[in-house]
């Protein structure tokens, strides 16, 4: 008998071919996945480089601004953004950035950075960062002073304090005290009959583990403040007063936003001694005046007087009042403060800068808790206050209770209030507290000093 084998169709080349087409399914699905895989590390490493290349962005302006702190255009004179190659450091071109520059308002000197940076071969993977950068004002110091200054018992300090030329602490501070000079010469304007040599820092005040000294000098003349830079601003954008042909003008700062300007046509005089002139006629009080006209606040960042000012009120928003007479060299120009000078909330928002050309006084009749929150700044002169004694006249004028200063004092002379024990003229207690919020966002045009320093950093 012959065998026959009898072959069914399919029977065996289906399980086959599902087999065959479950392990390319298998093959795909794990090349897929590696190839995923492969792409999703490529893609994250360029991630993380495209951080590096953004922030090469930041740290390539910051260099910038150090050879042309004025330039907020690339050096282009066009605006933004300003795109640039990143390259290795063997010099191949491996990313791009795109830098965006938002410039300081008035009186901020905070500059904002914004670059997004990717690398070439994934331009889809951003990171963007932005770096706040600003240049410290002079109102970063409490007092600062290129003369001699003598702190008596009953002052407080909170905020740094330095002097050229030398220092004696026997009050309270609760920060640095520097000065320049590792010893100096005592005189009477410190305390010390006859002349001595004495410490650059030295006194009764209890902290003088917080005494610095030699220091690094501030430069006077290089910060110079333009006063014709300033008018010329204030006939621009703010309120520009000229030679009033009277007595000057009075300021007065209202609490809703606004400030009036009256022109001062009389003004009591009374006796005041200083170490400069002795005892004289001052004609500091006004007797009348005329008001020509008010203005708001935040329309005018400067005003700007060549004639004496009276300024005091409660100031809503932010703005600098500077005067000086021209020609600068043979006439001057002061401020009188004969009243409070107040915030209306000490949160930043609002800022006063008082500059003058010569000396701001403190005025005779002033309130028993006189109160003064501005950066105040004598360019060529001192803030003081007279001294009123019997030989002048004045002695139900003599002492008041306290002055509480919030901000600033910048003086190229020594700045005085006090006189005598007790005191006999002036203020029983004294608080001078620095404002924080003035570091970098002093108010309009007041004068900066040193380099851009790094603020804040963060990834949008």
């Amino acid at each position: 008998m012959r065998k026959t084998t009898c072959w069914q169709k399919g029977s065996i080349t289906a399980p086959m071919l599902i087999m065959s087409a479950a392990f390319t399914l298998v093959i795909y699905g794990l090349v897929f996945m590696l190839a995923n895989q492969w792409d999703f590390t490529f893609r994250q490493t360029a991630y993380d480089q495209a951080l590096s290349v953004a922030e090469a962005g930041i740290q390539y302006y910051r260099w910038h601004l150090a050879h042309s702190p004025n330039d907020y255009q690339d050096g282009t004179g066009q605006p933004g953004p300003y795109v640039h190659t990143y390259r290795d450091q063997q010099g191949k071109e491996v990313g791009t950035y795109s830098l965006e520059i938002e410039t300081p308002t008035d009186g901020s000197s905070i500059i904002t950075i914004t670059s997004t940076g990717w690398v070439n071969d994934y331009p889809q993977a951003k990171r963007t960062v932005t770096a706040k950068y600003g240049i410290p004002s002079l109102a970063r110091f409490s007092h600062l002073t290129n003369a001699s200054a003598w702190y008596g018992q009953g002052i407080t300090i909170h905020g740094r304090i330095h002097s050229n030329t030398g220092i004696r602490m026997d009050g309270v501070n609760t920060s640095l005290v520097t000065n320049s000079q590792a010893t100096y010469k005592c005189g009477q304007d410190t305390g010390c009959s006859p002349t001595v040599n004495k410490d650059g820092v030295w006194g009764s005040g209890p902290n003088a583990n917080l005494w610095l000294y030699p220091y690094p000098p501030v430069d006077f003349d290089a910060i110079l403040f333009d006063f014709a830079v300033m008018r010329d601003e204030a006939v621009a954008n703010g309120v520009y007063l000229p030679d009033s042909h009277a007595q000057g003008y009075h300021i007065q700062f209202l609490a809703d936003g606004r400030f009036s300007v009256f022109k001062v046509t009389r003004t009591y005089s009374n006796h005041g001694y200083s170490i400069n002139e002795g005892c004289r006629r001052w004609y500091s009080r006004i007797r009348n005046e005329e008001l020509l006209g008010t203005y708001q606040v935040a329309d005018n960042p400067v005003i700007f007087a060549e004639d004496d000012v009276w300024v005091d009120g409660i100031v809503n928003g932010r703005t600098t009042v500077g005067v000086a007479s021209f020609p600068l060299q043979s006439l001057k120009a002061n401020i009188w403060i004969n009243d409070n000078i107040t915030y209306l909330a000490k949160d930043g928002r609002h800022a006063l800068g008082l500059i003058a050309q010569d000396d701001i006084f403190f005025g005779r009749d002033l309130p028993d808790d006189f109160e003064v929150n501005a950066a105040l700044m004598a360019q060529n002169g001192k803030v003081m206050r007279h001294g009123y004694f019997d030989n002048c006249g004045d002695t139900p004028y003599a002492v008041r209770n306290s002055l509480t200063i919030y901000g600033s004092i910048i003086s190229n002379q020594k700045s005085y209030w006090n006189y005598g024990d007790g005191p006999t003229s002036g203020f029983r207690t004294r608080t001078v507290t620095y404002d924080a919020n003035l570091l970098y966002n002093a108010p309009p045009y007041f004068p900066t000093d040193g380099e851009y320093e790094f603020i804040s950093w963060e990834e949008r």
